[in-house]
């Protein structure tokens, strides 16, 4: 492990690295289920549940496939799966393929693997060109700098809000109602009014509260005393706490999904609707201009998302340079490539490096072991997936408030009295968490800081790139239909 990974010069252990790891894939796990039910259009669709499964095992496959580069290939803590985000968007496009080509939904999602798999082979090779490494350096420092504390607030919006909510069904077994913790919970004007507006799910909002505050102040609490798994630890404590509640409080018993649960993975399902299964013919009929536009798309969204999670989150661990550079940005990047390829061949939407990495940073993962640990869950989730849902999501959220938390500490590094670092920074601060995009939050600060800089007449030649970054940013919010 230590000629791999370079364990003690990197000032940790195999210890360290693996809780990191686990404390990553917690963090994470709830993609392995969401991101096929995204994708698969909630097994409404022609497809049913034989194409949930095939995306399940996708995203299981290509996951852990990504972690694995990462790991040896960059040695970082960084781990990867397919972006929330884009998966909505492929959905988006899936559907639009049907309507303008006629074809089943199936037919449809395998015609968009191809717009994922030009995508990561676009990537593959700007990589390998130093492109995208060239891109990185165009990113100012003090909008480099701004990046992780804009992910810290982004965490504290997810944690806070779209990460934990409660869902009511009507008679037909569709949902009804979704109450969130911010919005419906501590948004009411009295505890009354919440109760009253949620019915039924009030007790359960409750419980889910007070699993994410007690979770939270344990992390906090040990991490004062500088316990290194104190983020595990407290999201093990929420658990044990959502799972006492439900049983006690709730009457319901939090693993009986365990009791119907299938642990034999459905290879056949992925053999038969994704594997290698591109759909050419209808991603010509969609139009070359469309088909192109949708690439390029995908392309931005994804770069700049790789790109900004990279930065923020070894910016939090220590491991940019004086300028700002992370050492083997291009492995990192490369890595991200091969598990997009490799996902459109399996069958699911762009992968990328997920910004649920910091928490594993904050465990004290340095090494590209913390990425090989959780790329190792991933690939066991294909067996053992069941268990990995019984993780509530209210604990997830303990750990996504500290990790946001602490990542705002990098705010120090900007020089509030530069307007052209400040002003960038600022509204990529409230960009990031809003639009939910890291990616659409850099374009904004790209755009603010070459306004800035070109109109008070302290434009530099070293930032030509910026500035085009900063125009086609603008043509892709102004623009592209």
């Amino acid at each position: 492990m230590e000629k791999l990974f370079k364990l003690q010069e990197n000032g940790t252990s195999v210890k360290t690295e693996i809780i990191a790891g686990l404390t990553t894939f917690m963090t994470m796990a709830y993609i392995i289920a969401l991101n096929p039910n995204i994708l698969a259009g909630y097994g409404l669709t022609d497809g049913g549940m034989p194409l949930w499964n095939a995306v399940f095992l996708a995203t299981c496959l290509a996951s852990g496939i990504a972690m694995i580069c990462m790991a040896f290939l960059a040695n970082k803590p960084f781990c990867l799966a397919p972006g929330m985000g884009l998966n909505s968007f492929l959905a988006v496009v899936v559907g639009q393929i049907a309507v303008l080509t006629g074809a089943t939904y199936v037919a449809s999602f395998q015609a968009a693997l191809v717009i994922v798999l030009a995508e990561g082979v676009v990537f593959v090779v700007l990589t390998l060109c130093n492109i995208r490494e060239m891109i990185v350096g165009a990113i100012p420092y003090g909008v480099r700098m701004g990046i992780a504390p804009a992910i810290g607030l982004m965490l504290l919006n997810i944690g806070l809000g779209s990460n934990v909510f409660i869902a009511t069904f009507n008679e037909e077994g569709a949902v009804e109602n979704q109450f969130f913790v911010m919005k419906d919970f501590f948004g009411s004007l009295t505890a009354t009014h919440a109760a009253e507006t949620m019915t039924t799910a009030y007790p359960t909002m409750v419980l889910a509260v007070v699993t994410m505050f007690v979770g939270l102040f344990v992390i906090i609490l040990l991490a004062h005393r500088g316990v290194k798994g104190a983020v595990i630890i407290g999201m093990l404590v929420a658990s044990v706490i959502h799972w006492a509640g439900q049983a006690l409080f709730l009457g319901t018993d939090p693993f009986a999904g365990l009791a119907t649960a299938s642990w034999i993975p459905a290879f056949n399902d992925m053999f038969e609707l994704t594997l290698f299964k591109f759909n050419f013919a209808g991603f010509v009929e969609m139009g070359w201009f469309t088909a192109i536009t949708l690439i390029i798309t995908f392309c931005m969204i994804d770069m700049f998302d790789t790109i900004g999670t990279l930065v923020g989150t070894a910016a939090r661990a220590g491991m940019l340079d004086t300028e700002g550079r992370m050492p083997q940005m291009k492995e990192a990047l490369l890595s991200d490539s091969v598990g997009t390829v490799v996902g459109a061949c399996t069958g699911t939407s762009t992968v990328t490096t997920f910004v649920e990495s910091a928490s594993g940073v904050e465990a004290g993962g340095r090494t590209g072991l913390t990425a090989l640990t959780c790329g190792i869950m991933f690939l066991l989730c294909m067996f053992i997936a069941p268990l990995a849902a019984v993780i509530p999501a209210a604990a997830t959220s303990s750990a996504l408030i500290y990790v946001g938390i602490v990542m705002l500490s990098g705010l120090k590094h900007i020089d509030w009295e530069k307007m052209e670092q400040a002003a960038p920074v600022a509204l990529m601060l409230i960009a990031m968490p809003i639009s939910g995009s890291i990616g659409h939050a850099i374009g904004i600060g790209l755009i603010t800081f070459s306004v800035i800089n070109v109109f008070t007449g302290n434009a530099k030649r070293q930032y030509a790139l910026t500035y085009i970054l900063a125009i086609i940013f603008l043509v892709k919010f102004f623009l592209v239909a």
